[in-house]
């Protein structure tokens, strides 16, 4: 029998300095049973960087056809498709094509710097398309947070993000590979 995936309660608070963006957000993350705490930590970093009400959750890891997250207009146009990992040019140059913005965070460090020297320059060509990458140190301290009920604190200033919980705080600094 397949297992089935785990469902997370989070309550996700964003002062967004940044944007002048200041909203709770009560999220349920289903996470697929491949996916580690690391992942689908990344998935609620990324949420909290983006935050807006028409940010959803998309089957990111069982679907090719959707992302991590997605934010699409009121007619169904997709304004910005957001992946983690290390997508292959094929899919990144689909999604492009798909959405007004695309977003991929990388975060598995060496392989993450060995995926961009091998496509960076390719990459670099696509106008819509942003690249950015989660420091190995912050992907395993966001891992520390991951509970089945989660109240998470994020705060977001000069591009910093600390994400805390009752008991701590990580501070990630994003590398940005590309922006558009």
């Amino acid at each position: 029998m397949a297992q089935k995936a785990t469902v997370h309660k989070v309550q996700l608070q964003v002062a967004d300095m940044d944007r002048h963006y200041y909203a709770e957000h009560s999220l349920t993350v289903a996470r697929h049973p491949s996916e580690t705490d690391e992942r689908m930590m990344l998935r609620i970093l990324a949420f909290a960087y983006h935050a807006d009400d028409a940010l959803t959750f998309g089957r990111g890891v069982s679907s090719d056809d959707e992302p991590d997250l997605w934010h699409k207009d009121l007619t169904g146009d997709i304004e910005l498709w957001i992946q983690l990992g290390q997508p292959d040019e094929k899919a990144i140059r689909r999604a492009c094509g798909k959405a007004r913005h695309v977003i991929i965070y990388t975060y598995s460090g060496h392989g993450a710097a060995i995926w961009w020297q091998q496509w960076g320059d390719k990459l670099n060509r696509i106008d819509n398309l942003s690249v950015v990458n989660v420091p190995v140190a912050s992907v395993q301290a966001l891992a520390k947070l991951s509970a089945r009920n989660m109240t998470l604190n994020a705060t977001l200033m000069d591009g910093t993000l600390w994400l805390a919980d009752d008991h701590r705080s990580v501070d990630v600094s994003l590398e940005v590979l590309k922006a558009v």
